[in-house]
């Protein structure tokens, strides 16, 4: 009998060891932890800065494409802690309350990291909202609200004249009363604010050494919002503690052998946790180099991305699965962008979806035309309120769409559901969250008895006899309905898979179908994908959901899924 020749290896990383502790109850709950203990890891995140600022000086921390000739403005560790210093200093000048926010209206730029770190040696939280409640929305309902909830002191504007109606909002309703404005490129009209090139020339005193030293592991560094895709958002409390223990769970799981610096192009905003908390903070405990992309895996936006990574050799990329199955496209036919992105890649990473096993082959083919080796598909799961990473898949594996298993200093709880072999999932660990802000209630009804995080999704375990080997989301337990034979939907499960099913000419869908004979998708197509499959670059979307080999692709994909799926 003919046997397939054996696959390469992965690339070599350093893995966490899968030391899993069991705990099974009578009720037919499990609790699973690491035997492992968490490492040491920072007093606060304005330490990782000063750390490298001394051990790595001239290494370059943070780099943006700035101006008309769009060239890379690079920020060392050295030059980085000294304007982090100074606009320390500047915020303290301010006199500004213990605990009054600074709110951030940015995408992510160089001040807007700048800024963070100064406010936290401030110790001012800092309040990244998302640019799209101030450019997008007519009403600034949204942001008038959270400036309503966590009433901050300082706001840091990019561009006045680019959120001038969002400031006028905020001006009409009185939220800009008493507020200090900082502007970094052009300032807003009718109302006085301070330039950010001025304020981090601020002369440094001995305030800003005594304010660090002030610094305690409950000291709240962030107000992070949640997406706010079902009500309004809520403030997540991040104190010190629990960001440096996730960055060092993050650390511990896994690391590239080797002396070469970790370098990552990014473009996931710092608003979001994973990207403001997993890669911006993420870096800073690698000592690594973090370059701001400003592409999106979106039409129009994408070409931005592969500019970068024909300069940029990143050792770790992360993107969502609609963001791989543009790049593996563009990396088939182009030679010299897939040289140059897998020139030092380690370990690829993925998120908010699961992502499709046609696409994770054709990345794995393109690791293996370029380095020799496969490359391991990591990725971890958690939220606002857990900082945001609580497990992660530590160990090379061909299988996507794992969560994988519990960090050090995270217990999960699995707790049985009407549905055999699904379970409520649950966190408790050092890198969970103690509050909302100024929400007591909603954050007294966030845990269970025993203190644990009641996040709200759903898991299967991989394999049955081995929770070690891992688990597998299976969506919000909120999520699932019955149709009218009496058939449970797991939503978040028949989702992943119908996306997956289509893969790549779905971008995302929702599940319908409650209380009827049936299940009906409602999906988004990935525009990119379905022009380049009709070989028409610029199809409009009218004539994409017409076109017969979408319609076709579709069909074909949900014909497979159908016929590998027992019921819904």
């Amino acid at each position: 009998m003919h046997q397939a020749p054996p696959k390469p290896p992965f690339r070599k990383m350093n893995w966490l060891p899968r030391d899993i502790a069991v705990e099974r109850r009578a009720d037919g709950s499990m609790v699973l932890q690491s035997r492992i203990p968490l490492q040491p890891f920072a007093p606060h995140i304005p330490a990782l800065l000063a750390k490298w600022a001394e051990a790595r000086p001239d290494q370059t921390w943070i780099a943006q494409r700035k101006g008309a000739d769009r060239q890379w403005r690079r920020i060392s560790y050295a030059e980085g802690k000294a304007l982090v210093d100074s606009l320390t200093q500047a915020l303290l000048n301010l006199k500004v309350p213990a605990n009054r926010p600074v709110a951030i209206l940015s995408g992510n730029s160089l001040e807007h990291a700048l800024m963070t770190q100064a406010a936290m040696q401030a110790r001012l939280p800092v309040a990244p909202i998302s640019a799209s409640y101030s450019l997008l929305s007519q009403d600034h309902a949204k942001l008038k609200y959270l400036f309503n909830l966590v009433k901050p002191a300082v706001v840091l504007v990019q561009d006045g004249v680019q959120f001038q109606k969002a400031l006028d909002a905020l001006q009409a309703n009185g939220q800009l009363d008493g507020l200090t404005i900082v502007h970094v490129d052009r300032p807003p009209a009718g109302m006085a604010s301070l330039a950010f090139d001025a304020l981090v020339r601020t002369p440094v005193t001995a305030d800003v050494a005594a304010s660090l030293a002030a610094i305690t592991p409950d000291t709240v560094g962030k107000l992070l919002f949640t997406s706010g895709s079902t009500g309004m958002p809520k403030a997540v409390v991040n104190t010190q503690r629990m960001m440096c223990a996730n960055v060092a769970q993050g650390n511990q799981a896994r690391n590239a052998p080797g002396p070469g610096p970790t370098v990552i192009l990014d473009w996931m905003p710092w608003n979001h946790t994973m990207g403001g908390n997993s890669t911006f903070h993420g870096i800073l405990g690698e000592g690594g180099t973090l370059y701001i992309d400003d592409g999106r895996p979106l039409p129009g936006q994408f070409e931005e991305t592969l500019n970068n990574l024909r300069e940029i050799s990143p050792t770790l990329y992360s993107n969502a699965p609609s963001g791989y199955a543009v790049l593996a496209a563009a990396l088939e036919k182009d030679d010299a962008l897939a040289r140059s992105f897998f020139k030092n890649l380690s370990l690829l990473a993925y998120g908010g979806a699961r992502l499709p096993d046609d696409l994770y082959e054709r990345m794995q083919a393109l690791a293996v035309q370029y380095t020799g080796h496969r490359i391991v598909f990591y990725t971890g799961w958690g939220s606002t309120e857990t900082a945001p990473t609580s497990t992660g898949t530590y160990w090379e594996t061909e299988r996507v769409g794992l969560i994988g298993l519990p960090f050090p200093g995270v217990q999960l709880k699995l707790l049985p559901t009407p549905t055999p072999g699904m379970y409520e999932l649950r966190l408790k660990g050092i890198n969970v969250f103690s509050a909302y802000h100024d929400q007591p209630d909603l954050t007294a009804a966030a845990f269970d008895d025993e203190g644990f995080y009641k996040i709200g999704a759903a898991g299967t375990l991989f394999d049955p006899t081995d929770p070690a080997a891992g688990l597998v989301f299976a969506g919000r337990v909120t999520e699932e309905f019955k149709l009218t034979t009496g058939t449970f939907v797991h939503v978040g499960e028949l989702r992943t898979d119908c996306i997956a099913a289509c893969s790549p000419v779905l971008l995302d869908a929702l599940v319908a179908g409650q209380d009827k004979p049936y299940v009906g998708l409602l999906a988004w197509p990935n525009l990119g994908a379905c022009r380049q499959l009709m070989g028409d670059p610029q199809a409009t979307p009218e004539q994409i959901v017409a076109h017969p080999a979408v319609r076709a692709r579709v069909a074909e994909g949900l014909a497979a899924h159908n016929a590998t799926t027992q019921g819904a």
